[in-house]
């Protein structure tokens, strides 16, 4: 692996052929996570495929001219002309292996997979997850002096990193922005001492044995497993809501509300927490519509009287929205009357989507104990059914989700760890 600049960008990449060239920066949580990544590679695919890294802030120029808008950004070159789709962000191992295998010729790639060894890691515990309650008990163990892992198919952050900003978490007089508070939680637990593999492919997790595969041909094993993957909102299906997610999409009012005061907003959803939660949105914005698919709302029949009641609150049944796009500051919402096929337009500042949450546990395998809705029982020491295995944060059975019950559950979770190891 060698690094350039731009005076050797034609000579190094455009004249040669079969070139990875990865544009990074400094003090970028995404580039420290795929360096590993990128260097165990390059050892891999040596003979070849020519790995090169350039920094982006000194060669500017350089990339602008190529388009490159953020960091990590892969750009992969065969004869100087781009072979594969560019890699941005949270890059993972198998995306990259990917684009690789596909500059190759077929038996090449056979013969370095077949040379690939298998590798083993060993912990006292691995952490499934990086958003608060995983950060925090990561932060608790290795206080402790406990050898921890923490192992997350994303970046370190969570929902939070998604987030607008919070003005509800202590220690902070000013609101913090999303990002910026999840970027501190992962640089405390970094610094720590914790080991993070983030951005990976999780394989295979067994609980009974204590271990989990990533990347297919990392082991990790552990005396003790936390999971703490969180749950993940349902989607409408409509176009543009992916994109827009934290960019005028929110899943959360008790976090986002508050920032659209006299504005319009839309929510989308007809149960109890899109009831209530429209409600309490009305205590900031001056109108708001609820888009249901059915005739009639599902919520409980006290939290119906009080959104039937409100000035603020027009009602659309009947209508499944099909499209979000953003226009100016403005979010353009697409919904059809799933009765007649009309479809019409409606403008608002923000779009809350309150359809239900999903827990994170596809990974793990049927021995989980879990409540009605497929949330994990534990008890008061964050332990699960499992001998061995604990969870904290959303993905627990509990009435609560916030950032600082997440928190208090991986607080509990570690030290429970922490006393059980000692």
């Amino acid at each position: 692996m060698k690094e350039i600049n731009s005076s050797e960008f034609e000579k190094e990449v455009l004249r040669s052929e079969r070139i990875v060239l990865d544009f990074y920066s400094t003090e970028c949580p995404p580039c420290e996570a795929l360096a590993s990544k990128f260097e165990d590679l390059s050892r891999i695919y040596s003979n070849e495929v020519k790995f090169l890294k350039i920094f982006r802030q000194g060669n500017r120029e350089l990339a602008e001219k190529l388009g490159v808008k953020s960091s990590p950004t892969l750009l992969f070159f065969n004869k100087g002309v781009e072979s594969a789709p560019r890699l941005t962000g949270g890059i993972k191992r198998s995306e990259i292996i990917r684009n690789l295998d596909n500059m190759i010729e077929p038996e090449k790639v056979k013969r370095i997979k077949s040379q690939i060894k298998p590798a083993v890691s060993e912990f006292d515990v691995i952490i499934l997850g990086a958003g608060p309650s995983g950060l925090t008990a990561g932060l608790y163990l290795c206080q402790s002096k406990i050898n921890t892992v923490l192992i997350d198919i994303a970046l370190p952050g969570g929902h939070v990193s998604t987030t607008h900003e919070v003005s509800n978490y202590p220690g902070f007089i000013e609101p913090q922005a999303g990002y910026m508070l999840s970027h501190n939680m992962s640089e405390q637990t970094k610094m720590c001492g914790t080991v993070y593999k983030v951005a990976v492919d999780v394989t295979k997790v067994d609980l009974e044995k204590k271990e989990v595969i990533i990347d297919e041909y990392e082991t990790v094993k552990a005396k003790r497993i936390i999971i703490a993957t969180g749950t993940t909102p349902n989607l409408t299906g409509a176009s543009g809501e992916k994109e827009l997610k934290g960019k005028g999409i929110s899943y959360c009012a008790t976090c986002d509300a508050k920032y659209y005061n006299d504005k319009k907003a839309i929510v989308i959803g007809g149960g109890n927490s899109a009831v209530e939660e429209a409600e309490y949105i009305t205590r900031f914005v001056n109108k708001l519509t609820i888009v249901h698919q059915f005739d009639k709302f599902t919520a409980n029949r006290q939290a119906q009287e009080k959104v039937l009641k409100n000035p603020k609150i027009n009602i659309l049944f009947d209508n499944e929205p099909r499209a979000f796009i953003k226009e100016g500051n403005k979010i353009v919402s697409e919904v059809e009357n799933i009765k007649t096929g009309m479809r019409q337009k409606l403008i608002s500042d923000v779009v809350f989507i309150f359809i239900g949450m999903k827990p994170n546990i596809e990974l793990f395998n049927d021995k989980l104990e879990l409540d009605q809705w497929g949330y994990i029982k534990t008890n008061e020491d964050m332990r699960t059914n499992i001998p061995g295995v604990y969870a904290a944060g959303d993905v627990i059975s509990k009435k609560y989700r916030q950032i600082t019950t997440a928190v208090a559950d991986g607080t509990i979770a570690a030290m429970a760890i922490a006393k059980e190891l000692e």
